[in-house]
């Protein structure tokens, strides 16, 4: 969470919270004149760090694959979903590569100059919007294949271009709304002596500014995917129930994964940043054991959320029909173990796809 800042008078608490400097003591008291930090930067310290590098470790595994196929393996992205998956993967990698700073800094401090940490904290935040924007885009694509069929096939040969220039309104958008990183990440130095990378509001209406650039992460980063991808999917679950196909029932599996997976890693932090845009416009929690369990929540959310860059290539893209048959191809020639007749086996692909997997719209929740 963002740094939330209150005075202290007559029995309130001097609260300062941010992600990157959210620490206090439990056996604080009102007359030491604040909430001693020490307890949680040590539970910080312990608790990101492992985690961080074991979402690094995954997380760069699957998505480096998945560049490697769609970059190797396969001759061309031949669809909208191709297109959509290969940058997803690619704001992934991006986006995991910002995790190690973030790992050092709640151990040691934040010890890589100003510049760097504006740097870091813009490009976490703009492939942060940039997943959250092709997982919409993932959900209209299937929505268009499945639903409107007839103008699919129509766009068929428009769609590619249509795809790529969907990734660059995509990753410019991202960038517009990383600007606030660019602008009020700054260096600082905590209670404690120790440096740490945050977002400081400079100017004389912080929480004006502060609560803008909440509403716009909660609204952006998760309101607006959500509602389009509660859209596409509940109409395509409608397609698929009235469709004769013997694979539908494993096509809602799928997409109740894929909204399930999605609430349950990004509701638990935006509602966090809803409590500190609310903090922010009335500073509504003063009670130091409050302000504990709050910070303690935002950070436990937050690494929720950072799960979804090792998550996305096993739930987007492993799941494909082809993608698994790319895979299987690929093993077979990097081991040579395979024998031709087992492998043959694994590639039979049903005379008759499923509507989550037409040949021509490769899907991202194929069976």
């Amino acid at each position: 969470m963002d740094e939330l800042t209150t005075e202290m008078t007559e029995g309130t608490y001097s609260v300062q919270t941010d992600l990157s400097d959210d620490y206090y003591d439990v056996e604080s008291t009102v007359d030491s004149g604040f909430c001693n930090r020490s307890w949680v930067r040590l539970f910080r310290g312990q608790y990101e760090p492992p985690l961080f590098w074991i979402i690094v470790l995954l997380g760069g595994m699957g998505n480096l694959l998945v560049v490697w196929i769609y970059t190797t393996v396969r001759s061309r992205l031949k669809t909208m979903t191709d297109v959509y998956l290969l940058n997803l993967a690619v704001a992934d990698l991006l986006f995991l590569c910002t995790l190690p700073f973030w790992a050092i800094d709640a151990t040691n401090g934040w010890d890589f100059g100003v510049y760097l940490c504006k740097m870091v904290s813009a490009v976490y935040k703009i492939n942060f919007f940039s997943s959250m924007f092709l997982l919409t885009c993932i959900s209209v694509d299937r929505y268009i294949a499945i639903v409107q069929v007839t103008k699919a096939q129509n766009l068929k040969k428009k769609r590619l271009f249509y795809s790529k220039l969907a990734c660059l309104c995509v990753w410019f958008v991202s960038t517009l709304l990383a600007l606030p990183e660019f602008i009020f990440a700054q260096v600082r130095i905590d209670q404690y002596q120790k440096s740490t990378c945050a977002m400081v509001y400079w100017n004389h209406e912080y929480n004006r500014t502060k609560i803008l650039v909440l509403c716009l992460q909660i609204s952006m980063g998760f309101c607006v995917p959500l509602l389009v991808m509660i859209f596409c999917y509940s109409v395509i679950i409608r397609t698929l129930l009235q469709a004769k196909s013997f694979e539908k029932h494993k096509a809602l599996r799928v997409i109740f994964a894929v909204v399930f997976v999605f609430i349950l890693s990004q509701l638990p932090h935006n509602s966090m940043l809803i409590v500190e845009a609310t903090q922010a416009t009335d500073m509504t929690i003063t009670d130091c054991k409050i302000v504990i369990f709050v910070d303690i929540a935002g950070q436990v959310a937050k690494s929720l959320a950072f799960t979804h860059a090792c998550i996305n290539p096993l739930l987007y893209v492993f799941i494909g029909v082809r993608f698994r048959q790319d895979l299987l191809r690929t093993a077979k020639m990097c081991t040579g173990v395979l024998r031709q007749g087992g492998l043959s086996k694994i590639h039979v692909v049903p005379k008759r796809p499923s509507v989550m997997s037409d040949t021509d719209t490769t899907p991202a929740l194929s069976i």
